[in-house]
């Protein structure tokens, strides 16, 4: 649910991003894993983590 949130605040931001989904993507999962997160959605922006829905801190680090 907070994940197609995400992704459609990222649209009508016109911000471009790249959609890894664990569900169908092992190795994904395993990258998710070795960060010890266990929940989703999870955004990288310029090396920064950003978890669950957080549009204050994507406006922040995206400058919007």
């Amino acid at each position: 649910m907070f994940c197609n949130r995400v992704k459609e605040f990222l649209r009508e931001q016109n911000v471009l991003f790249t959609d890894r989904d664990i569900t169908s993507d092992a190795a994904t999962l395993t990258e998710l894993e070795k960060l010890e997160l266990m929940t989703t959605p999870v955004m990288m922006v310029d090396g920064e983590t950003v978890v669950g829905y957080d549009i204050n801190r994507l406006k922040t680090l995206l400058g919007l």
